[in-house]
């Protein structure tokens, strides 16, 4: 079992690895970059992250050439951080804050000169990873100092090379328990260059799953996007967000804390919304579904054709979106299913079953006391795949309670007690002692040594 763990944890970390490196990469990934505007891309990213011009371009033929598996490390995995004195750490720490640009080899040389480390003691990777658990990293102190925000309107040129989106609150309906009123949401992706809806719709709850199908839905109906730019709330940052982003070749992008102009379209689209709220307080809808077939009714005839002021010659979002003769990008299926995915350890109770969001999920009495991995669709959570090493996938349904209980399996013939003759641990203890009274008998003895006036010999 703890082979086990220890593989599964070296899976996930690199492919948090590879997520951090598609991310690095992202800004290097766009189309159309000159050979000029490539070499100050890569110039700025050695800069902030610290990172060599040879790594970046390592990165960037394996993503070519494999795409998000080329960027996990090969091998085992990242050994355990190394551990560094504490006095010795706080050092690093003050030369950073003395001077913010300092890099972590000149910290280490001035270490060294001052006699406070060895020379060799630190190594760079070691105390720059330190650091940055710490919050004294390059980048996370420059974070601090760089106030700068935008200060021109920007618009790209082709449709889905880049897509905002929001949650907007939305009306109360009577959907609750015993018909109480409830707050519904409003989601909505939208493209940056042509304004057009990609997807939009209300739901009744305000967590991560509503943004997912939601991106989903604007994946399968518009195809894929080039990058997509979020705010900072937790429906946005998480990270199945940066994973399912990573795995589909889409940027992943965030504004700026307080930085609400940044997002200026989806926000002017959230102001045009009020329009058709205002109409739902008189047409009052009963329920969800059809608070979005009005919804989708608005949106079609009162702003999708409608002439924008924005676009060129006036044109509608709808028309914008449909003449734009950059080609629509389309995901596997399997890779599309795959991306949207999440995954879950779960331990076996010793009924056979897991807790998974409230509910009981048979996975079978073999496996008592096993850690499995629980893969399932957020939309969709009537069925699970349980993955376990040594076994093939499996379906895992909702447990149904029969009228009888089962009988509980033996005990697996790899965990039966060994048969044995004799006690290791007595026979090693034995061992141990003759050689010790060995090494403590005196190698001359000087008892028999001639006494003068003595005859003995």
């Amino acid at each position: 079992m703890k082979g086990r763990c220890f593989r599964l944890k070296n899976q996930k970390k690199a492919e948090e690895i590879a997520v951090e490196r598609v991310q690095l990469l992202s800004p290097l990934l766009v189309e159309g970059l000159d050979p000029a505007k490539m070499r100050e891309i890569k110039a700025h990213l050695c800069e902030t992250y610290g990172v060599s011009d040879r790594t970046l371009r390592r990165y960037l033929e394996k993503y070519r050439q494999s795409g998000f598996v080329g960027l996990k490390p090969q091998g085992k995995g990242r050994k355990a951080m190394e551990s560094i004195p504490p006095e010795l750490l706080e050092q690093a720490i003050l030369l950073r804050r003395e001077v913010p640009g300092r890099s972590v080899a000149q910290i280490i040389q001035i270490l060294e000169w001052e006699g406070k480390a060895h020379v060799g003691e630190l190594k760079r990777s070691t105390l720059q990873e330190h650091l940055a658990k710490r919050g004294y990293s390059t980048r996370q102190m420059r974070m601090y100092a760089d106030s700068s925000s935008a200060a021109r309107r920007f618009q790209r040129r082709h449709r889905n090379q880049l897509v905002q989106s929001d949650i907007k609150f939305g009306p109360y309906l009577p959907i609750g328990p015993n018909g109480s009123k409830k707050q519904v949401y409003l989601v909505c992706f939208i493209d940056d260059a042509t304004r057009y809806v990609l997807h939009a719709a209300f739901y009744p709850t305000l967590d991560q799953i509503i943004v997912e199908d939601c991106f989903r839905m604007a994946i399968q109906k518009c195809g894929l996007m080039e990058a997509v730019f979020f705010d900072n709330g937790k429906q946005y940052r998480t990270k199945w967000m940066k994973r399912t982003c990573s795995k589909l070749g889409i940027r992943l992008l965030y504004a700026r804390p307080y930085a609400a102009a940044s997002k200026g379209k989806v926000e002017k689209w959230n102001q045009l919304v009020d329009a058709f709220l205002s109409e739902v307080v008189v047409e009052k809808p009963k329920t969800l579904d059809r608070l979005n077939e009005l919804f989708q009714v608005w949106l079609s005839e009162c702003y999708q054709f409608k002439p924008h002021s924005a676009l060129d010659k006036n044109m509608s979002p709808e028309m914008a979106y449909r003449s734009d003769k950059k080609p629509l990008r389309f995901a596997d299926p399997e890779v599309l299913a795959n991306a949207f995915l999440h995954s879950e350890p779960r331990k076996v109770d010793k009924s056979g079953c897991i807790h998974f969001m409230g509910k009981l999920y048979e996975v079978g009495l073999p496996f008592l006391g096993c850690k499995v991995d629980v893969i399932y669709d957020p939309a969709d959570i009537s069925e699970l795949t349980i993955e376990y090493e040594g076994h093939s996938p499996w379906k895992a349904h909702e447990l149904v309670i029969g009228e009888r209980v089962g009988k509980r399996p033996a005990l697996p013939e790899r965990m039966q007690p060994q048969k044995v003759e004799s006690s290791r641990l007595l026979g090693a203890a034995e061992e141990k002692n003759r050689q010790r009274r060995e090494r403590q008998t005196p190698a001359l003895s000087f008892r028999a040594v001639h006494k003068e006036g003595s005859s003995d010999v």
